[in-house]
């Protein structure tokens, strides 16, 4: 069973783990993967075994493109986690990627979270976060081959209005 360490955290993953293991396995290569349902075909970022959908509980990993839009946010701004106070002020986001957006229902989309970092795996700064930016997968590497998926603003147009907490 491998062991990573990140920022002072270890992160098993065992050998028999059917919910993560392809997922890190994936980022290794800087390749995103999420689950795909074999009988309706939808998407899923979200772990668990059922297609939220039709629930099937036949999947495979898709590779996806990791590009897309902010949809929520939240600024850390005090954690207890000890390996984490230097990063704070620091974004989680969740992301609508581009893959599957208002299906199978308008309202509907593929949205995954991740922590959002700038050019040098940093928190991106708290002025910069806003609903609606575009922003891209990209992938931090620690030790033994394990590498972090993150999201960091691509600096493209937005494709609609921007919303952002008054800082």
């Amino acid at each position: 069973m491998p062991v990573y360490e990140y920022r002072g955290i270890n992160i098993n993953i065992p050998d028999n783990d059917s919910e993560y293991k392809g997922y890190f396995e994936a980022a290794a290569e800087h390749r995103l993967v999420v689950k795909k349902c074999s009988s309706c075909g939808l998407l899923r970022g979200e772990p668990g075994p059922g297609c939220p959908w039709c629930t099937s509980l036949d999947w495979e990993w898709q590779q996806v493109t990791g590009k897309g839009t902010i949809y929520s946010y939240q600024i850390v701004a005090h954690t207890v986690v000890p390996s984490f106070r230097d990063w704070v002020p620091f974004a989680i986001v969740l992301v609508e990627l581009d893959e599957q957006r208002g299906h199978p229902d308008p309202g509907d989309g593929l949205r995954i979270t991740a922590n959002l970092v700038d050019q040098d795996m940093q928190p991106e700064k708290e002025e910069n976060v806003a609903i609606g930016s575009r922003v891209q997968m990209v992938f931090c590497d620690g030790e033994d081959g394990f590498s972090l998926p993150q999201f960091r603003l691509t600096g493209e147009a937005p494709t609609g209005q921007t919303w952002q907490h008054s800082v």
